[in-house]
């Protein structure tokens, strides 16, 4: 099945079960901003939770912060934003459509990337275990062809976006003979800057009011609060805050479902190190964080590194980690090493020391600081991306049939187990809302009477409930249960008295941190 079919069948699957709906859908929706139904929000918590217990439980110098929205607007000019926080818009004339020209340069080296995965794929096919990638990458004329192209549009792209010759952006697009998706037409407009940040007025009356942004980003609020949390929580470099919060841009491009919002959340983390040791701590959390993802167990060829050819004017160095969703790999989270560009703007412009005093040393400074951010919607749509399948099952007469299934890591799973009576009679369901009363106190549990015991372990399947617990007759006799995994759709016999046991010890956010 093509991957465009694959990604559409997640998204219908997302809404029908709960996960994520067109937010003011009866208004026909608000374009690029989604709601969090029932399943999505706990799925979405879960991923919060390991994220923030791997920060700041596992590390006895990372602490919390929960910083407001609204900040002050000389903020976001210390930082950058109100004079360099743009992206490079382009328009076709015969569509009336707009376009990030970078995007469409990214697009583009995209499907080049594609073509060689194609190629990799169909000799990894030919020559089985002995086939070696990297020679395979070095030596074969289309691969080289195409890696040639790919270095080329990087390095061209990457020079025009670091002097600002928009011009040079532009000619990329048109020498690369890249097409409106619309009109299928290369005529293009010339490339302009949009400011994303979206701005509001703060006060009583219209005279008086001041403008303030809603914040493009959380780090800004940790710098700010560097001090605040230094000194009363006594903390010495290195040391980091983390913060989860909501973050907002107007993106005008926004597309691929919730991977790119104007409404969106972050995980953020800033690693306060001390000049000259910015480096090593910037390869410490790369490979920390990238170990962070695999321990989902989503496997390791999901997963790249990109590092950046192109820096941000705060960065001396920068990498995405990236997954390969079903429209290619994609950044979910960026490791920064951002020098003191931040504090040191904020110190300059409001006029006050952020410098931390060394008593070891003696010596004062301004911290360099190694920044991780990962948006939380880019990593519920990893989870679910690599969560859903398609299985097709042979049935007693030979025929086949298709289960639609979430494989999501019990961990973070919405639902844990799912408690349904057999029939509805003979005692079983007043049995089973007992086991969901004794259960629910350690574990989000559901029970479920409806329809036979074959639709409902499909219902929850496609939920991701990764176990469930059957009642049935024999239960009156011995207090056993039935557990169905869902995974391999094997059952096993137990009883109820250990059930709280299996299922905690299947389920531990502690068990899957320890993995790291």
């Amino acid at each position: 099945m093509a991957q465009d079919d694959i990604f559409k069948k997640l998204i219908a699957h997302c809404k029908e079960y709960g996960y994520v709906f067109p937010s003011s859908e009866i208004y026909d929706g608000l374009s690029a901003v989604y709601d969090y139904g029932q399943y999505g929000v706990e799925l979405k918590n879960n991923i919060k939770k390991y994220w923030w217990d791997s920060m700041v439980l596992l590390h006895d110098n990372i602490v919390g912060l929960d910083s407001a929205i609204f900040m002050h607007p000389d903020v976001w000019k210390a930082s950058g934003h109100v004079d360099a926080f743009n992206d490079p818009l382009i328009d076709n004339k015969d569509s009336k459509k707009r376009y990030r020209a970078d995007m469409l340069i990214e697009e583009h080296v995209n499907k080049l990337e594609d073509k060689i995965q194609k190629e990799i794929d169909k000799a990894h096919t030919r020559f089985g275990d002995a086939f070696n990638e990297e020679m395979f990458r070095k030596t074969n004329p289309r691969v080289m062809a195409n890696q040639e192209k790919i270095d080329e549009i990087n390095k061209r792209f990457s020079e025009a976006i670091n002097t600002g010759n928009l011009n040079d952006v532009r000619q990329i697009i048109i020498d690369c003979e890249i097409v409106c998706p619309v009109s299928g037409s290369r005529n293009w407009t010339e490339v302009r800057q949009f400011n994303l940040m979206f701005a509001t007025e703060m006060g009583s009356t219209a005279e008086g009011a001041t403008k303030v942004y809603l914040r493009p980003e959380t780090a800004q609020g940790i710098f700010v609060n560097f001090l605040n949390v230094q000194k009363t929580g006594r903390m010495k470099v290195p040391f980091g805050i983390a913060q989860i919060g909501k973050a907002f841009r107007n993106e005008i491009v926004a597309r691929q479902f919730i991977f790119r919002m104007r409404e969106f959340e972050q995980m953020e983390m800033q690693f306060f190190v001390k000049p000259g040791t910015e480096i090593g701590w910037f390869n410490h959390w790369k490979e920390l964080r990238m170990k962070w993802h695999k321990a989902l167990g989503f496997g390791e060829a999901s997963y790249r590194f990109h590092d950046h050819d192109k820096l941000a004017h705060y960065a001396n160095a920068a990498t995405d980690i990236e997954f390969r969703f079903p429209f290619g790999f994609r950044e979910v989270e960026g490791i920064h090493s951002r020098t003191d560009f931040d504090l040191r703007q904020h110190q300059e412009l409001s006029g006050r020391k952020l410098q931390y005093f060394d008593s070891d040393s003696g010596e004062s400074y301004i911290p360099f600081v190694v920044e991780t951010s990962i948006g939380v919607d880019r990593m519920f749509l990893q989870v679910i991306s690599a969560s859903y399948d398609e299985e097709e099952l042979k049935k007693d007469d030979g025929t086949t049939d298709t289960r639609v299934v979430l494989r999501l890591p019990a961990v973070i799973a919405p639902v844990k187990l799912a408690v349904l009576p057999l029939v509805k009679k003979d005692g079983l369901p007043e049995i089973a809302q007992k086991v969901v009363a004794d259960l629910k106190f350690s574990f989000n549990c559901q029970y479920d009477d409806k329809d036979s015991i074959g639709r409902r372990y499909r219902r929850q399947d496609a939920i991701g409930t990764p176990y469930c617990i059957t009642i049935d007759h024999q239960t009156m006799q011995d207090e056993t249960v039935t557990i169905r995994y869902r995974d391999s759709m094997l059952q096993e016999r137990v009883k109820i008295s250990s059930l709280s046991g299996i299922i905690a010890e299947k389920v531990s956010i502690p068990a899957l941190l320890r993995k790291l």
